[in-house]
């Protein structure tokens, strides 16, 4: 199992904490690079526009928003490699495909056509990792830290867990560069199984 808590202990961060913390370390992320593994199947993500459509019904509006957002990351992930680094992402995604997750991988591809290499792991490539529990949300920035993401029961970002011994920090690197080099292409992952779906069943204060 990868579990950041096998690098020895780390230091709880509540959520401002935590927002300042990653965004202090994250443009330092150097030649090893950014690497995130999601795990959960549902977020919330209240004041982000597109995912506020998504929640209230609103699918063809959702879709626009996100759309809208591509000059933002075309410059955003222009701005990433001239500081030297890239964002590589593992998304573990089930079937059936919830509906947060519907509407996120239509965000992720939009970031994969411009520059964040995400690849899919899925069904029993996600479980063979699971032996003994189910992943954590994981952020890794370059070699000298590493988050466990925490969320509060409703799915909400509720702050972090950071971890700073390089060598298990390494590890945990190591264990989702190789679940990425395992998974499948965002972009191949997306035609195949997203792109043909109908508008996900959402009513405001659902899923």
């Amino acid at each position: 199992m990868l579990s950041p808590h096998a690098v020895g202990p780390g230091r709880r961060l509540g959520l401002d904490e935590y927002v300042e913390d990653f965004g202090r370390y994250f443009w330092r992320s150097g030649s090893e690079g950014f690497w995130k593994l999601e795990r959960q199947q549902t977020f919330r993500e209240p004041g982000v526009e597109s995912w506020e459509a998504f929640h209230k019904g609103r699918w063809d509006e959702s879709l626009a928003l996100i759309e809208g957002q591509r000059g933002h990351y075309e410059e955003y992930f222009r701005k990433i490699s001239e500081c030297g680094f890239s964002l590589h992402r593992v998304r573990c995604v089930e079937e059936p495909i919830s509906p947060y997750l519907q509407w996120e991988l239509h965000l992720l591809h939009l970031k994969f056509q411009c520059g964040e290499d995400t690849r899919v792991l899925a069904g029993d490539a996600i479980h063979r990792y699971e032996e003994q529990g189910v992943l954590s949300e994981i952020v890794v920035l370059g070699s000298s830290v590493m988050y466990e993401v925490l969320y509060d029961d409703d799915g909400e970002l509720a702050g972090g867990i950071r971890f700073d011994d390089p060598q298990g920090i390494a590890r945990c690197r190591r264990a989702i560069q190789e679940m990425h080099r395992s998974g499948e292409a965002l972009d191949a992952f997306f035609r195949r199984q997203v792109v043909s779906l109908p508008p996900p069943a959402v009513t405001e204060g659902q899923q």
